[in-house]
């Protein structure tokens, strides 16, 4: 069966919390909990991008103009 949407809640307090788990699993609805420090990104793809950023500090980038990346976009 399709489902109509996603529900995102923000539960008060962990009473809050444990009422809401109570009601899904009464009511037999699948659900999910992430903690609210998880990041939405990939961890892998957060070390590259962080990596990128050092090593730009650290003078290992390469400036390029605007005509140099079209020329590498559209060729």
């Amino acid at each position: 069966m399709k489902t109509a949407g996603t529900i995102i809640a923000h539960p008060a307090s962990n009473d809050k919390l444990e009422a809401l788990k109570a009601f899904m699993n009464a009511l037999n609805i699948k659900f999910e909990l992430r903690p609210l420090n998880k990041s939405p990104y990939d961890p892998d793809f957060v070390d590259m991008v962080l990596q990128g950023d050092k090593d730009l500090k650290e003078g290992k980038g390469k400036k390029i103009t605007i005509e140099e990346l079209q020329a590498v976009i559209y060729n």
